[in-house]
């Protein structure tokens, strides 16, 4: 059982989040391997692909959404993610008890009396065939239950049915209502039968590993999950971290060399990185997590190092960079480089949206750094 350091668990997860060199895979492998995608912000799944993969373009996820290979749902931890749609079909039963929770613990009181099969029942019905956005099925509800708000029928139905947000929503640069249909229906095939939390643990540890047993639960949601890992010891590595933390890893999986070199890498708001851990210091320590991470924001941040340096920010053709220490003079030309190739990425002045990541700092964009 050996002792891991924090550079080794640092590099280790880097390289299996694919950000220490680009990866040459297919966006929809790199979605599978992580389990989703964070997706509050619609344009971040993509800047977080662009973070991982050589040569990634919008159209390669944008195409996934459309062909309803990848969809946009609730999932882990009860936000938005882009998921390949075999993995919701199995992932959304599997969390479907905590879905249910959250929202009926918001809303519980709101729709306390009601028969939840009769809400259910109007629910599937409302969203089958083209769907409805939340505001609508809220008021079409409503109308069936008279008395009660609109918001908390929208959100307990969505809480105790699977759904999805089809295309636009989650297609870069798109803003507006969010709309929802019946999973089933968006996907041609039923909900599948959840899977056993053991298979569901071991991919995790294969993209989030070596990680304890609350680092688990902290990312999928779930509870009580000693016991399960308690019982799968036979079949991983077991290390410890420097303060003597049991960590489980997937038996043969490399830990990556602590003196790799870890490149430059700026990640979209809410990015896997950051929230893949309770323990989060493998990647940025505490006092910097309270400022990126501010009531339920999370900022999109960069990495010097292999460790959160400092945030940024995109408008109107303007790359703004904050580091939250003093960027050495090499560290700043590497920050200033990746920055202007993720300029070239973005949309707007001096940004087509449409380049790969290799674009130079357009003339009519800038980086400025703070």
């Amino acid at each position: 059982m050996s002792q891991l350091s924090l550079r080794t668990l640092n590099r280790t997860y880097l390289e299996r989040q694919l950000l220490l060199g680009r990866a040459a895979r297919t966006p929809l492998e790199t979605v599978g391997h992580l389990m989703g995608l964070q997706g509050q912000e619609p344009d971040a799944p993509y800047v977080g692909l662009w973070a991982r993969l050589a040569d990634f373009r919008h159209d390669g996820l944008t195409a996934l959404l459309h062909d309803r290979s990848v969809v946009r749902a609730k999932l882990q931890r009860n936000t938005q993610h882009l998921v390949r749609a075999e993995d919701f079909r199995t992932l959304h039963p599997l969390l479907a008890p905590v879905l249910g929770k959250a929202r009926q613990g918001a809303f519980g009181r709101a729709i306390h009396g009601l028969d939840t099969a009769e809400l259910v029942g109007a629910g599937r019905e409302l969203m089958s065939g083209d769907g409805l956005t939340r505001p609508q099925l809220g008021r079409a509800l409503a109308a069936r239950f008279p008395g009660r708000d609109a918001l908390a029928l929208a959100y307990a139905v969505q809480s105790l049915v699977a759904h999805v947000h089809p295309p636009p929503s989650g297609v870069w640069g798109h803003r507006g209502a969010t709309p929802v249909v019946l999973a089933e229906e968006w996907l041609g095939r039923p909900m599948a039968e959840p899977p056993r939390a053991d298979e569901v643990i071991l991919r995790y540890l294969a993209a989030y590993g070596p990680a304890g047993v609350r680092d688990i639960q902290a990312w999928c949601g779930l509870t009580r999950l000693r016991a399960v890992v308690d019982g799968m010891r036979s079949r991983l590595r077991v290390y410890h971290d420097s303060s003597g933390r049991e960590l489980f890893d997937v038996p043969g999986a490399p830990l990556a060399d602590p003196d790799r070199p870890a490149p430059v890498r700026f990640l979209p708001p809410f990015d896997n990185l950051v929230l893949g851990h309770a323990d989060r210091t493998r990647v940025i320590d505490d006092e910097d997590r309270r400022r990126v991470i501010t009531g339920s924001e999370v900022r999109p941040v960069f990495l010097v190092d292999g460790f959160v340096r400092g945030i940024w920010s995109w408008r109107d053709g303007t790359l703004e960079v904050t580091p939250l220490r003093p960027l050495a003079p090499d560290e700043a030309a590497e920050v200033r480089e990746e920055a202007g190739a993720l300029l070239g990425f973005l949309p707007g002045p001096g940004g087509a949206g449409t380049a790969g990541r290799r674009r130079a700092v357009p003339a009519a964009g800038q980086v400025l750094i703070g």
